[in-house]
């Protein structure tokens, strides 16, 4: 079981604070027993601290002794592929055994974005190309020898959905799959696309077997309605994006009922919500045991941002104390 942070921030509260709290956050995971810590990227997000994902992993892994720390993830468009092979040979080198190095291929959020980060129209297609060029780079055989040397000593993860499921498989790397597709079964007795990568994954030096990461919203509290009130206020700024363009920070829980809300955007919190994993303890596990019965996943990751911080401490707790019963 392992923690992904987005760092989200909160209304009253300073960005510096928001980002002291994800390394709190790191360090209370440790002590839990959560196997990983990943922080994500953002670019001009308001509601969102977490913009340069390296910076952040090296100021969790130094102030933590052994959770291994990485990225959900990386979006490699956004960057040159020798910079993010050295960044994270830098990470392992000071870190040694501890860094994982997460990928994506989402661009900007917005055109001003987009334009910031001086991304084309075509940015996202050279993945598959940007992607072999770093592991060339990570696995030392480039042109260029990236410094320090890492020797496919940092596992690396895509974050994929799709073709990026069959990338994975002919890399030899490992995946992180989540969203609503992951809770809408039907009849089926397993995700296609997971089967499908598992069947047709090569070994590589980064992985000699397939592994597969399941990412949910999960909040546990003492009930079901108290669990779901954990998820409402990132819920509700999801929302809010959709109609704004803009990711506001977390307000409260109390704050987003007393909100005039149309038709529509109650019905898309509702969506939001229902594709979370709220409850007590042992309703969390049940739904995560068929979760990982369904997926075959090796590992779980714990996403969604709350406004209360208290309240998500305590989710943490109960939700590593319900898997280990």
């Amino acid at each position: 079981m392992s923690v992904l942070d987005r760092a989200n921030s909160r209304t009253g509260e300073s960005e510096f604070r928001a980002l002291r709290r994800v390394i709190a956050r790191a360090q209370h995971a440790e002590r839990l027993g959560f196997h990983r810590f990943w922080v994500a990227e953002h670019h001009g997000v308001p509601g969102i601290v977490g913009s340069a994902p390296t910076v952040l992993m090296a100021s969790v892994a130094a102030r933590t002794t052994s959770i291994r720390v990485g990225s959900g993830g990386v979006m490699l468009p956004a960057h040159q592929p020798i910079v993010v092979a050295e960044q994270a040979a830098t990470l392992e080198a000071l870190h040694p055994g501890r860094i994982d190095l997460g990928l994506g291929r989402s661009l900007g959020f917005t055109a001003a974005v987009r334009a910031a980060l001086r991304q084309d129209a075509d940015a996202a297609e050279r993945f598959p190309d940007d992607l072999s060029e770093l592991l060339g780079y990570l696995r030392g055989e480039a042109a260029v020898s990236a410094r320090p040397q890492n020797r496919a000593a940092t596992p690396v993860y895509l974050l994929a959905t799709g073709r990026g499921l069959d990338r994975a498989a002919q890399a030899g790397l490992g995946v992180v799959l989540g969203g609503p597709s992951l809770f809408s079964r039907a009849d089926r007795d397993e995700h296609p696309g997971i089967a499908r990568y598992r069947r047709e994954f090569r070994p590589s030096p980064f992985a000699e077997r397939p592994f597969v990461m399941v990412a949910a919203n999960i909040a546990v509290a003492d009930s079901r309605q108290e669990a779901r009130e954990l998820l409402l206020p990132e819920a509700w700024a999801l929302v809010a994006s959709r109609s704004t363009g803009e990711f506001p920070p977390l307000q409260s829980a109390q704050q987003v009922r007393e909100l005039k809300r149309t038709d529509r955007q109650d019905r898309r919190l509702g969506d939001h919500l229902e594709t979370g994993i709220a409850g007590s303890p042992a309703e969390v596990r049940a739904e995560l045991e068929a979760l990982i019965e369904f997926t075959g996943a090796d590992e779980l990751l714990a996403t969604g941002g709350m406004f209360d911080v208290e309240a998500q401490a305590r989710s943490d707790e109960l939700l590593i104390a319900a898997l280990s019963d």
